[in-house]
């Protein structure tokens, strides 16, 4: 049995080896938190420690629940499937409409250009006012509140990426294991976790591929809609709709239902398109905001 929290902490990690590096990071926070708040309360001597992890339960134990609770938890939370599953690849194909992945991708998308320029801004600005201030007093505590600002923000965004993209991230803050575990040696650690680097990079990046995702999504979504309704505010107005230069091009009634069918697939394609962003950029948010926890300083 570990006789730190700190050792207590790596054994832990060792023993959920292979699960979901989201799993590891909030099994890790979970049992920091109860053993530091046992310790505090006991007095803070060793044998207070050893009585928090006798408590709390050994490392393999502690793994193998979580384990467990993840699976029972994983299967409660699974999104619904499509109500079309069938093997017909046209029924497959119009299925999409009841696949919640994609509409849940399509929001995510849609949703991004914001999310970006508020991550932009703060790390651009936190940069700024930390490297800026650094030679002053002042500059030590705001480049502190940067940092965790970083960090909320990841777990914020995590949230959103894994209640509208579906992929497993983490539900409690990261925690950085140190050898001495004081408040110092823990900002420290922040520092040289390179998660807080990635964590930034992707804010960072979140910028432009939301102006490209919202970009794309409104642009597709605008076209169907408009080859869609073009007929009928034609007959509307009973002027043209397709013009080109000074000529206009009235849609024969035949044609009617080829701008029907084309705007119908036009979305269909768009709601295609946005399931397979949305996977691809789970895939990248988990790259990038989760660690793997290979070591104790990671």
């Amino acid at each position: 049995m570990p006789n730190t929290i700190e050792a207590y902490l790596v054994e832990l990690r060792g023993a959920l080896a292979g699960a979901d590096p989201a799993l590891v990071q909030d099994a890790t926070y979970d049992a920091e938190e109860y053993l530091r708040s046992a310790v505090a309360e006991a007095g803070g001597t060793p044998e207070a420690v050893a009585g928090a992890i006798e408590a709390y339960g050994t490392p393999a134990e502690i793994a193998a629940a979580y384990k467990e609770t993840e699976r029972t938890v994983t299967a409660a939370l699974r999104r619904p499937a499509p109500a079309t599953t069938s093997t017909n690849p046209f029924l497959r194909f119009f299925g999409i409409v009841a696949d919640p992945s994609a509409w849940g991708a399509l929001a995510y998308m849609l949703l991004s250009l914001a999310t970006g320029v508020l991550y932009f801004t703060v790390v651009v600005t936190g940069l700024s006012l930390s490297l800026g201030l650094m030679i002053l007093i002042i500059g030590v505590p705001i480049t502190l509140l940067f940092i965790g600002a970083v960090r909320a923000i990841s777990l914020a965004e995590g949230r959103i990426v894994e209640g509208l993209l579906g992929q497993r991230m983490p539900r409690r803050p990261r925690t950085v294991v140190v050898a001495d575990g004081t408040f110092w040696g823990r900002i420290k650690a922040w520092f040289s976790d390179y998660r807080t680097w990635t964590t930034m990079l992707y804010m960072l990046l979140m910028l432009p591929l939301g102006i490209a995702y919202f970009t794309v999504i409104v642009t597709a979504l605008s076209l169907s809609l408009a080859t869609f309704a073009a007929p009928i505010v034609q007959w509307t107005l009973d002027t043209p709709i397709v013009r080109i230069n000074e000529w206009g091009y009235l849609i024969e009634p035949w044609g009617a239902p080829l701008f029907f069918a084309g705007g119908m697939l036009g979305f269909f394609v768009t709601m295609w398109m946005a399931k397979g962003v949305g996977y691809l950029h789970g895939l990248f948010a988990k790259v990038m905001l989760v660690g793997r926890f290979e070591g104790v300083d990671r």
